[in-house]
């Protein structure tokens, strides 16, 4: 199984090296995004492994991104995240401590601390963004290397979705998956369908050539893993019909399609991590961590 793959860059036309790593367990795509004329580079949602079964964490994930960073001889600007992520835990907080780059993640995140400080009936949480180090307005830009980076508000799949462009290249995550696959769920608490058309019509409003990179991919018809794509082939080719669908007729498909999902099986093991931007709770008295998990929170159970 492919778990690798280079999109190369070229330091003459602001497009990024865009190397991206496949994880089997999450079927999540992580990526290392650098500048190849300065070396300077960017983390986009890393993953820390976990072992439901065991409750075992390891960083093997994270590992193997800094081992592509320290082959490459780059410099690491930015951890970043999309949101929240609800089906694997973020490996932002450790590579933090490892790199000693800042991490940052869009302001709409507080939205979802609020919500899930309810469902997990945390008082004590800070639902300020404070455990990142930086929070990023729709349109803010920095910096890779001489590339500039934008950043746009994607809300629908959660409140605090981000798409982050740098370059010629727009990393969209739980957006728009490869067009064969289609487009995100929208039925996590604070999701909605309707955002959820409007940030795709904004991310197909970017140039045709774009590249356009998903942060999973579930390999329909068993094919190899696959994450990257165009503006142009989404809009062209995407199985959710994104260039004929009007508005009501493309809810209509997802809603009908999310009845269908089950709940990703990490939702409520992940959320308590990542809302604190990958850390793990605090040691207890007996120097173990607990995960907290409410029962009955979740609408959409299966039972066949």
């Amino acid at each position: 199984m492919k778990t690798f793959a280079l999109s190369p860059g070229d330091q003459d036309r602001a497009r990024p090296d865009v190397a991206g790593f496949f994880d089997p367990r999450t079927f999540s795509i992580q990526y290392v995004v650098s500048d190849p004329a300065t070396r300077r580079c960017v983390i986009i949602d890393p993953v820390l492994d976990f072992d439901e079964k065991a409750g075992a964490t390891a960083t093997l994930q994270a590992d193997a991104l800094l081992e592509y960073i320290e082959r490459e001889r780059l410099e690491v600007d930015w951890i970043l995240d999309t949101h929240p992520h609800a089906d694997h835990f973020s490996a932002a907080r450790y590579l933090h401590e490892k790199t000693g780059a800042p991490t940052a993640i869009g302001r709409p995140v507080t939205q979802v601390q609020a919500l899930w400080k309810e469902i997990y009936h945390w008082p004590e949480l800070k639902d300020d963004g404070s455990q990142w180090d930086r929070l990023f307005d729709d349109g803010e830009t920095f910096r890779v290397g001489r590339l500039e980076a934008r950043v746009m508000h994607s809300p629908g799949h959660t409140l605090a979705s981000i798409t982050y462009v740098i370059g010629d290249a727009a990393f969209v995550h739980d957006t728009l998956f490869q067009p064969d696959f289609g487009t995100a769920r929208a039925d996590f608490p604070g999701g909605s369908a309707h955002q959820l058309w409007h940030s795709i019509q904004a991310i197909l409003a970017l140039p045709d050539e774009t590249r356009l990179f998903t942060g999973h991919d579930y390999m329909p018809d068993d094919r190899e893993p696959q994450w990257e794509s165009t503006v142009r082939e989404q809009r062209d080719t995407n199985k959710h019909r994104l260039n004929e669908s009007s508005e009501a007729e493309f809810v209509a498909l997802r809603e009908q399609r999310d009845r269908e999902l089950p709940m990703p099986k990490l939702i409520l093991h992940a959320l308590q991590v990542n809302i604190l931007g990958g850390r793990l709770p605090e040691p207890e008295s007996n120097g173990r961590r607990y995960l907290k998990m409410p029962l009955n929170a979740l609408e959409g159970a299966m039972w066949e």
